[in-house]
This record gives C-alpha cells, sequence and structure tokens, in this order.
C-alpha cells in the first residue's frame, strides 16, 4: 500500500519538475507549481467524509478502508495517465490542472492509507509500521523518479506517465488481498428524528469532534505549528533539487543512476536507522537527533552548487539528503502515528498530515523565485537556516511534555 501511495507524489513534484526544467519553464514558474499539491494540505476538508461515509457496493463487501482505497485507485491510475498525455512545453495551465487532479485523488488515497495502517496496528508497533510503510512509499516513489526517468529517455514523458499509471495496480492488488483492520469503530446511527438533526449530528461527530480532540490538548498550537515546519527546510530544498541539477547539466539517466537509485539505498537505511533511534531514544529525541541531521544534510546542496557537474558529489549530495531525510522522516510518522486518536484515526491523521505538507507546497511555491533572485548557493543556506524554527519548537514541546510528567 505504501508503493501506491508514493507512486503519485514523485509525479507532481520531483518528476513533473524535472520534466519542466529540460522543456524550458521558468524557475519561478517551477517553484509556483508546487501549489498543485495544495490538496495535500486540505485533506482534512473532505477526511471526515471518508472517515465515516459508506462507498456503495465496495463497503459492503471489502470493508470501510479497503472499499474507500479500490474506489480511488482507478481514478487516480487514470489521471496519471492524462497528466502524461498534457503539452507544459505549449500549454502548461492543462498540465497544472491535471496535475491538481492527481495530487486530489492521491491525498484522497493518503488519507484512508494512512487510517488502515494506524488502525491495524497496536501501539507499540506503530514505530516500525511507519518505518515498514516508508519502505513501501519509497519503492514507490523510486518507481515515479528513477524508473520514470529511464522510462521518458527511452520513450518520452507520455510513455513514462502511462507506465506510472500501470504501476497503481500494485496499491490495487495490496488493498485486494489485505485484511480490513478490526479496529474501527462501527457507524452508530445518527440521533434525530429530521434530517437537519442528522446533518447536525454527524457533522459533530465526524468534523468537530475529531478537531477538539487535538485543539483541546496540552500545547495544541505549539504541536501544530512544529508539524508545520519540521520538514519545511527540507521540502524547500527538495523542491528545487531537480532544477539545480538540469541547471548543472545532469542528464536524466545520471540523475536517475545516482540522484534516484543510489538516493533510494541510503534513504531505506535512513528509514531503518530512524525506527531504531525511535526504539532507542524515544519519540521525542529521536526527532530532534533527526531534525538537526536533515538541517545539516542541506548544506550539501551549497556544494554541490559551488562544485558544478561532478558526479562524485552529486552521488555524496544524494546520499547524505537521502540516509538524513529517511531518518527524520521515521521518527516524524510515529510521532504523527502517537497523536492520533484511535476513535478519528482518518481525519486527525490527515489534519496533521495537512499541516506538515503546507510546508511541501504553499510555504515551497516561493522557492523557485527566491532561487532566481539570490541564485543557488544562498539559496540552500537559507533552506537549512528554515530548519531551526521547527527545531525551537520540538525543544519547547520537549520542555512542557517533561513538566508535564513531575509530579
Amino acid at each position: 500500500m505504501g508503493f501506491g501511495s508514493g507512486l503519485p507524489l514523485a509525479l507532481t513534484f520531483g518528476t513533473l519538475s524535472f520534466w519542466l526544467s529540460e522543456v524550458g519553464v521558468s524557475r519561478t514558474s517551477i517553484g509556483l507549481f508546487a501549489l498543485v499539491g495544495i490538496s495535500y494540505s486540505l485533506k482534512f476538508v473532505w477526511s471526515p467524509a471518508i472517515d465515516r461515509l459508506p462507498v456503495p457496493l465496495l463497503t459492503g463487501r471489502l470493508g470501510r478502508r479497503r472499499g474507500w482505497a479500490l474506489a480511488i485507485q482507478p481514478a487516480l491510475a487514470l489521471a496519471i495517465l492524462a497528466l502524461g498525455l498534457t503539452d507544459p512545453r505549449t500549454d502548461p495551465g492543462v498540465t497544472a490542472v491535471a496535475a491538481v487532479i492527481v495530487a486530489f485523488l492521491s491525498a484522497s488515497q493518503d488519507i484512508v492509507i494512512d487510517a488502515y495502517r494506524i488502525e491495524l496496528l497496536r501501539p507499540e508497533e506503530q514505530g516500525a509500521g511507519a518505518a515498514a510503510t516508508q519502505w513501501g512509499y519509497r519503492f514507490g516513489m523510486l518507481a515515479a523518479s528513477a524508473g520514470a526517468l529511464y522510462a521518458a529517455s527511452f520513450g518520452g514523458w507520455s510513455f513514462a506517465y502511462a507506465v506510472m499509471a500501470g504501476l497503481m495496480f500494485v496499491g490495487m492488488a495490496a488493498v485486494w488481498f489485505a485484511p480490513e483492520p478490526g479496529g474501527v469503530r462501527p457507524l452508530d446511527p445518527l440521533p434525530g428524528d429530521s434530517r437537519v438533526a442528522r446533518i447536525t449530528a454527524w457533522l459533530q461527530r465526524a468534523v468537530v469532534a475529531p478537531f477538539a480532540d487535538i485543539l483541546t490538548r496540552r500545547g495544541a498550537f505549539a504541536v501544530l505549528c512544529f508539524v508545520v515546519l519540521y520538514k519545511f527546510g527540507d521540502a524547500l530544498a527538495a523542491t528545487m533539487s531537480n532544477p539545480l541539477y538540469v541547471s548543472l547539466g545532469f542528464s536524466k539517466v545520471e540523475v536517475a543512476n545516482i540522484g534516484k537509485a543510489y538516493g533510494f539505498v541510503t534513504n531505506l537505511a535512513g528509514l531503518a536507522a530512524g525506527g531504531v533511534v525511535v526504539l532507542r531514544l524515544g519519540v521525542f529525541r529521536a526527532l530532534f537527533v533527526c531534525g538537526i541531521l536533515q538541517m545539516l544534510s542541506n548544506l550539501m546542496y551549497v556544494l554541490q552548487a559551488w562544485v558544478g557537474h561532478d558526479v562524485p558529489t552529486l552521488a555524496l549530495t544524494i546520499g547524505v539528503e537521502n540516509l538524513t531525510g529517511g531518518m527524520g522522516s521515521a521518527a516524524f510518522v510515529a510521532y504523527l502515528s502517537g497523536l492520533c486518536n484511535s476513535a478519528f484515526t482518518a481525519t486527525q491523521y490527515a489534519l496533521l498530515t495537512s499541516l506538515a505538507a503546507v510546508g511541501r507546497t504553499t510555504l515551497s511555491a516561493s522557492g523557485g523565485a527566491l532561487a532566481d533572485t539570490v541564485g543557488w548557493g544562498p539559496f540552500f543556506g537559507l533552506a537549512t537556516a528554515a530548519c531551526l524554527p521547527g527545531l525551537l519548537l520540538l525543544a519547547w514541546i520537549i520542555r512542557l511534555e517533561r513538566r508535564a510528567d513531575q509530579p
């Protein structure tokens, strides 16, 4: 399932930015294309419907989580195919609309898959489950990055996206053969005699209660700000990494071989290491250690911009970035999973990951214009500094938790 979740993200993010760079779209426009992923930041809006409503025909046979997944995934495959048939050189607006549709369906799929994972696993299994899901997720991103670049080198971008659309059947097969989690709260009858009363009761149960459960917790505002900012610096750098490689003269095959395939291996190593760090140090200390390493790894892009077209330096840059990024992701997903109340799994996890996606979409949209203004080296230096607010908030949250634990 993680594979099917990771596949479409790269097709609207890194791989799409490479395609746009290759056909001559400006850095500023490429940065603005990050906004096509706004659905990842807004998915909490429709997550209550996915969390609480059945899908006709499918829910009765497959269960609520699997029914929704198999309703979304075929539409997602068709949307990916349609995106590949657009021409960003002559009509970037159509490409943007197609990418928005892919991102919307991908975000909806994530709501279901994240809820499935959290409900299937016991609390003590969430760290390992997060790492395992991230492994599958990275396999999907590898296929949609290195695999798509190889396919585009062979048959063009339309062919590459058609192949990626076909690979969505891997995720469909996983959902079909997987068991439905047993911990899903049943859909109780709604109180009230009138339609208005039933709608009001549904909104209270499906929308108000999950959000109120989070907002009434100790330090809620600081926690939500931390969720937005923890991966912001990392996402800001990642948004412009492929345009950097293209501007330095790296080919699709070079980026696929080193930047994606080798980076994939180091990312898996980082995910495994992050899972171990969470087990050894606990979630909070793991977040802090991995966050510092994430921040320092952005300086490798500064080195790459200074050195230029140099394959060994590219391998070092990608290796360090993916290793530390994997560690940070494992710790972060474990933290987000632990924040969820099992009564509102899909809605709450969608809210948290929506906030986390703000850094990758809305806040990172200005990255292209900033890189055009200050140049590559200073831009990645600023991306490194952008990691600091999240770490400072984390230190404050840790201090707050320690005070609460004191008798």
